[in-house]
């Protein structure tokens, strides 16, 4: 088996233009450059995702989000944007695009791709234009040039420090050599940060999304949704700044660029998703993005950075569903994505929690305790109400890859002066077969772009599709009870206590049926309640006993 041949008939659907269709969406996070190779020169492309759409039928998603697949010079994955309207020639062309948008839809999988609206590449012809015109240019305004601090300009205007580590600013040249304007970035030097106050940066986005809407797609994911406004002052950074204060992180006016994002989306007949890419802390702030005339979802990530505990997780899901209660919004679900250390590895660690801050190379991981682990935090997530997201891998319960350093492309390594391992790990090209020169990835012998680690073939679709006891039968499993359950399609959820080790609640209502979901997080097993039906758990049920770190989905005996 290959990624581009089917064995067996997979059925098609068309796609329901339901304007809704997102709020209970399982939504699969496609890492192009790392998805499947058709042309075989090592590198992911659309033709391998074309040929290999019969595997995300199988799995069961709704829709599939893109992760960058535009021009770029490729300083930050694709995330730095030198073109909106043409596709990286490693990845195909416009055209092939067009036909995976359209070849999608025919199946019943809608098409989200990502835009990334807080900068561009370097190389955007926008930026050329800046670089080349003088100080104070018109050119130049769609962007955050400033002179320098000092009796030279020597010192950069202020002292913000990039989401990559280090600095925020460059210096330029003039025409002549000598030194000129310093330009704001938050991330890499390679990304300049866009002036949203200015009117052709609003007006050419808005643009950007009708060019991928009139093409087809179903919505757009909206990268570092909340740093977009920034105080034209550019002040130093405060301790504590009140909410709505920060100089370029969650600034009231932000909201008027989703407001007429929103009008966009809606004024096509089929309505589009705008799900946005937000970290924040305070949970009111986030519900904020998502009243009914902004976006539509927005990432919960509070969820994916919690340590593997039941009170933790608990606090998390009744914080989630409260916020987004009050804004009658889909809470969203999702374990990692292409920025994340891999759950499996993540949770087979003393620290179970996520954060940039901690990555290091050398992290010890008991892999077995951490697939336990991932299975049942698959099976508790797809039990809750709202959309479902999962990255690529993980339906094969990929590990994090350490990788040798010369191998390593990440900016957020480099920039942190080889201290953070950087998100490379997580972006190694999936395995299809269990042998081969790239594990079935490739249809050539070219190795892949990221070097694959022994025994990756272990993991491949072909090792996993006909064994009933592998992480992706149990997504299988997962993903169509709850496309077929009438309980998890309602946004009921009933705390049950089943002991301080245990998180259980209900889905649903004694009218529409209901679902128990119970996930033991103790050191000793917990008994299955009497009278109540084993639906599906995330390892085998022995002596009616739920073991530790495992996960069921149970009947209750009035839902009968």
């Amino acid at each position: 088996m290959s990624a581009w041949t089917a064995d067996g008939a997979v059925p098609t659907a068309a796609l329901s233009p339901a304007g809704d269709w997102w709020r209970h969406a399982v939504i699969y996070q496609v890492y192009p450059r790392s998805f499947a190779d058709f042309n075989g020169d090592g590198f992911g492309d659309i033709a391998g995702l074309r040929g290999s759409l019969w595997y995300l039928q199988e799995l069961g998603v709704d829709a599939i989000w893109i992760t960058p697949w535009y021009a770029s010079p490729l300083k930050d994955g694709g995330y730095d944007v030198a073109d909106y309207r043409s596709i990286h020639p490693d990845l195909g062309t416009i055209e092939e695009a067009e036909a995976l948008i359209a070849e999608a839809n025919a199946v019943g999988i809608h098409t989200i791709v990502d835009v990334v609206p807080n900068h561009v590449s370097s190389a955007h012809e926008w930026f050329v234009e800046a670089l080349a015109a003088a100080p104070g240019s018109p050119a130049r305004s769609r962007f955050w040039f400033r002179p320098g601090r000092g009796t030279k300009g020597d010192i950069r205007p202020n002292d913000w420090v990039s989401e990559f580590r280090g600095d925020t600013w460059t210096r330029t040249a003039g025409p002549d050599g000598s030194p000129d304007e310093w330009y704001l970035h938050l991330f890499t030097p390679e990304q300049p940060d866009l002036n949203w106050a200015h009117p052709e940066v609003r007006a050419e986005h808005e643009a950007v999304l009708r060019f991928w809407f009139d093409r087809g797609v179903s919505g757009v994911r909206i990268d570092s949704a909340a740093l977009l406004a920034k105080d034209e002052d550019l002040p130093e950074l405060p301790v504590d700044p009140a909410a709505g204060s920060h100089p370029y992180v969650d600034r009231d006016d932000v909201h008027d660029v989703y407001r007429a994002w929103r009008t966009v989306a809606d004024s096509y007949p089929d309505p589009k998703l705008l799900v946005g890419e937000v970290w924040l802390p305070d949970v009111a702030r986030f519900a904020q993005y998502l009243r009914p005339d902004e976006l539509h979802t927005a990432f919960n990530f509070d969820f994916m950075t919690r340590p593997w505990k039941a009170c933790d997780l608990r606090e998390s899901i009744e914080t989630t569903l409260c916020c987004h209660r009050l804004v009658e919004a889909p809470p969203t679900w999702v374990l990692s994505n292409h920025d994340v250390t891999r759950p499996v590895t993540r949770y087979g660690r003393a620290d179970t929690a996520f954060s940039f801050a901690t990555r290091r190379f050398g992290t010890p991981s008991d892999l077995a305790l951490g697939t336990r682990r991932a299975r049942a935090a698959a099976m508790l997530i797809a039990a809750l109400p709202g959309s479902l997201y999962i990255y690529q891998g993980d339906e094969l319960g990929l590990p994090e890859v350490e990788l040798p350093l010369e191998a390593i492309v990440d900016p957020m390594h480099f920039r942190s002066g080889g201290v953070d391992p950087g998100r490379d790990g997580c972006r190694v090209p999936l395995p299809w077969t269990s042998s081969g020169p790239s594990f079935g990835f490739s249809r050539g012998d070219a190795p892949a772009w990221l070097p694959q680690p022994a025994g990756w073939g272990d993991y491949a679709v072909a090792s996993q599709r006909d064994d009933a006891d592998s992480m992706l039968a149990l997504y299988r499993w997962v993903l169509g009870v709850r496309r077929h359950e009438p309980a998890l399609a309602t946004d009921v959820v009933t705390w049950v206590d089943r002991g301080s080790s245990a998180l259980s609640f209900h889905r649903g209502t004694p009218d529409t049926g209901q679902l128990e979901c119970l996930v033991n997080f103790g050191p000793g097993p917990v008994p299955i309640p009497p009278e109540h039906q084993l639906l599906l758990s995330s390892q085998t049920i022995r002596n009616n006993q739920v073991e530790p770190d495992d996960a069921v989905w149970l009947r209750p005996p009035t839902s009968r």
